[in-house]
């Protein structure tokens, strides 16, 4: 992650904040549609390895071609609908299209599953950080031969592809094969039948993550998107500890639900949000008081408007650890459809307050709708039910570590 951070301020700087800002929106515009493409199937699969570990090539064969349907059609959506709203803009739709095509690719992250389900991450993160430093490498020659921003767009795209080259070479030397892997009817219906509330909730997700951005883009221009990035890459860098740590966590979590041992179930569930929480707020608060002087440092001031939006936005952290944290309870309790509803909730609320606070506070007004909403999303909203009230009241209590 530090290496990437690093690469990406390089970009940022050689780009500029207009062309980095037009590159950062299409990125978002990709990211509404991004859900589509795992079919919200990742943590329900994990969860049906770890229950029927007989029926795996089945449930894995399966799982590809879910996902592989469903990048195809993100690609579909979000070429329609960037022509829809910037058929003006030829650039911006070819960047789409590009960025758009590795919801294809992301197919492969079926082998991912796997690995998740046996807690065997680390081949994950051999294979991807693989392809993440040649192409970080690649990336810093584009900049010294002054490349021309669609060719960052190509090798965004090429490394997604030699992530998944990585993920079958793997899998392979490890003795097993995706020639195994079967397509099955009942499974497809079974998962479906499950993932839908996920798809809806992931949709809802991704729109009161990426929402900001694109409005920002078309209420106030590039520039404004360009500065609101830069920000929330370095708040957003974070966010890669809540998911490692919880995709470890889950099959235990799963493993204490089904023997019924009630006890260490929720208290594994306590302990995680506790941590999570604790870590959230480690992050949160220095970043507040050194926003300024790291982004001078990492941007340069030509983004020295990224400052304030930083301090702000670092916040949703809490939310967000707390919000990943939650999903083992959700899938573990059959509640999946909360999900969908409570991610609505933020949605709308970010929808909203990005529309009254951006035209008067353009970045500052984003950051403070994201983490409005995504309080609303994670915490609140589960406040709401009597079915998850007493989550809701277990969350609250976590943010309070010594409790």
């Amino acid at each position: 992650m530090g290496v990437g951070l690093f690469v990406f301020t390089l970009v940022a700087r050689y780009l500029g904040v207009e062309q980095f800002g037009m590159y950062s929106f299409a990125t978002a515009f990709v990211g509404l549609f991004s859900t589509l493409a795992t079919m919200g199937l990742p943590s329900l699969v994990v969860k049906s390895l770890t229950h029927e570990p007989e029926r795996q090539n089945e449930i894995l064969g399966t799982t590809f071609c879910l996902q592989l349907l469903g990048g195809i059609g993100s690609l579909v959506l979000s070429l329609l609908a960037v022509l829809l709203f910037r058929n003006h803009d030829p650039l911006t739709v070819s960047l789409v299209a590009i960025l758009a095509s590795a919801g294809i690719f992301h197919a492969f992250d079926t082998i991912d599953i796997w690995y998740q389900s046996q807690v065997k991450s680390k081949y994950t993160v051999i294979a991807k950080n693989t392809a993440f430093i040649i192409f970080a490498v690649v990336k810093l020659t584009l900049i010294h031969f002054q490349a021309p921003l669609l060719a960052f767009a190509g090798a965004t795209i090429a490394e997604v592809l030699a992530g998944a080259m990585g993920l079958v070479i793997s899998y392979q030397v490890l003795g097993y094969s995706l020639w195994r892997w079967r397509w099955d009817f009942s499974v497809a219906r079974e998962l479906l039948q499950q993932s839908w509330p996920l798809i809806l909730s992931g949709f809802t997700i991704m729109i009161y993550m990426k929402t900001d951005q694109v409005m920002l883009g078309e209420m106030i221009g590039d520039d404004a998107v360009g500065l609101y990035s830069a920000a929330t890459r370095i708040s957003e860098v974070w966010y890669f500890i809540p998911t490692a740590i919880v995709s470890s966590v889950a099959p235990s979590i799963y493993q204490a639900k089904r023997e019924g041992n009630e006890l260490a179930y929720y208290q594994k569930i306590s302990k995680l949000l506790k941590f999570l929480n604790t870590v959230a707020i480690m992050i949160a608060i220095p970043m507040t008081f050194l926003s300024g002087s790291l982004i001078d440092l990492l941007f340069g001031p030509e983004f020295s408007g990224s400052s304030a939006i930083l301090s702000i936005h670092i916040w949703a952290a809490l939310f967000v650890f707390m919000g990943v944290a939650s999903s083992p309870w959700f899938i573990a309790e059959d509640l999946t459809s909360f999900s969908f509803y409570r991610t609505l909730l933020g949605a709308i609320a970010n929808m909203l307050l990005n529309f009254l606070l951006i035209p008067r506070y353009a970045g500052e007004g984003a950051a403070v709708a994201t983490v409005i909403s995504y309080g609303v999303g994670s915490v609140f909203a589960n406040g709401l039910s009597v079915k998850t009230r007493d989550f809701f009241f277990l969350q609250v209590k976590s943010i309070f570590p010594m409790s």
